[in-house]
């Protein structure tokens, strides 16, 4: 086999292993909920998995539900629960009927009725009640895309301008308990971030929210400014949360895939948040340093690293980490870097990630193509593309962070 395949049956091997549907059918064994109004809402990337696993796991069915994912993200019909599909990164018009829908279906809910909320990454753009105009709010998630914000620093800023964020969705279906299962896509699970916390109790601040307008001098109308300084809900009292999934088990499972392949594996962080390009460069130093090594080696990073927007073309953060490292590995043998999604999708890509070895710079410069040029027009995408470095797995139906890996054969 080489790296390529490797660099594949890793890939396969660690997203099967963090696939949602063990994880939902464990959350709701065993679990009753009474004999009142059952209503099944779930939200993210994974939310059709989430949704067909806990329909395939519950005695009693929903009496109602809905799922809202990505585009492209759902599979088929699951019962009598409805299934939407929206825009990510950007919320769209699909996205704010979709979340009016769900809220339809949780209003006027009683203390007997329990609403199942299913969550995943990717939430924050896919459930949606805009409290400003929805271009308005479309823009504002543009300029933060564009800016290099991490995802902390979105979620802080998109909980006040929403009505379904920061415990606002939890908030609404009172008195009916919530019951949330989630999928963590960020470092640390904090529970009031991932999906920007719809069913959980805001920890951030008016002051936080300032700061980040601040750091990367945002243009909001006056109005989206007014909703900052309000504050969002501290304490829910009709939610229990359970989580589960988290970018740790991802880097565990990729770990196991390399120790099979007959790689020696080290885990360097699961908590990588740079910028992308020197994530590259710092896993590209790591495979220089190793080059001496009389044994096949394996060096994972998870985590979600940025992108800073300094051109207009095509790709996201796995294919910039890839690319960037390709100038580094320049000329080594039996050398490869790889990084990819989760969820399947890398930025607004049909990709998962990207794969190069010692030979990508040598080819790229064959097709008069500039690794430093393509970098700077945010264009890893059809770079990749003219030197079969695309790593392409379609919806994968889980979303728990990325994995970059440096692969030493020997």
């Amino acid at each position: 086999m080489g790296l390529r395949q490797d660099c594949d049956t890793i890939v396969t091997k660690a997203i099967a292993q963090v696939r949602p549907d063990a994880a939902v059918a464990r959350a709701l064994s065993g679990r009753c909920f009474g004999s009142g109004k059952l209503v099944l809402v779930s939200v993210g990337k994974a939310a059709w998995s989430m949704a067909d696993a806990a329909w395939n796991s519950l005695e009693r069915k929903p009496d109602a539900g809905i799922v809202i994912t990505k585009y492209d993200h759902s599979q088929g019909p699951i019962g009598n629960l409805e299934v939407r599909e929206a825009g990510h990164p950007v919320p769209d018009e699909n996205t704010f009927s979709a979340t009016s829908r769900a809220l339809e279906l949780t209003s006027d809910l009683t203390k007997q009725d329990t609403v199942l909320f299913l969550l995943s990454g990717g939430g924050s753009a896919l459930f949606e009640k805009p409290l400003i105009p929805g271009e308005e709010l479309q823009d504002v998630t543009r300029q933060l895309l564009a800016c290099g914000a991490d995802i902390v620093e979105m979620n802080i800023l998109r909980k006040r301008l929403s009505a379904v964020k920061g415990g606002r969705f939890a908030q609404h279906c009172a008195p009916a308990r919530v019951f949330a299962v989630v999928l963590s896509d960020i470092i640390g699970d904090p529970l009031d971030m991932i999906a920007s916390g719809p069913a959980y109790p805001d920890g951030s601040t008016c002051e936080e929210a300032r700061a980040v307008v601040e750091k990367y001098a945002l243009k909001l109308t006056p109005q989206a400014l007014a909703l900052l300084a309000q504050e969002t809900p501290k304490q829910l009292d009709n939610v229990e949360t359970h989580i589960t999934g988290s970018v740790r088990e991802l880097c565990q499972a990729a770990a196991q895939a390399c120790r099979e392949l007959n790689y020696e594996p080290v885990i360097l962080t699961d908590s990588l948040t740079c910028q992308a390009r020197e994530a590259g460069s710092f896993l590209a130093s790591i495979a220089r340093y190793h080059q001496d090594a009389s044994r096949s080696l394996a060096f994972l990073a998870g985590g979600e690293t940025v992108v800073r927007l300094t051109g207009k073309g095509k790709g996201g953060r796995n294919q910039e980490i890839a690319l960037s490292a390709a100038q580094g590995i320049d000329g080594l043998q039996e050398t490869a870097v790889f990084s990819f999604g989760s969820d399947g999708t890398d930025g607004p890509t049909d990709a998962a990630g990207g794969f190069v070895t010692g030979q990508t710079q040598a080819v790229l410069a064959q097709e008069g193509l500039s690794i430093f040029d393509v970098l700077q027009d945010n264009d890893a995408y059809r770079a990749l593309a003219c030197c079969g470095g695309l790593i392409v797995t379609g919806a994968t139906g889980t979303n728990v962070n990325d994995v970059a890996v440096v692969l030493i054969r020997r």
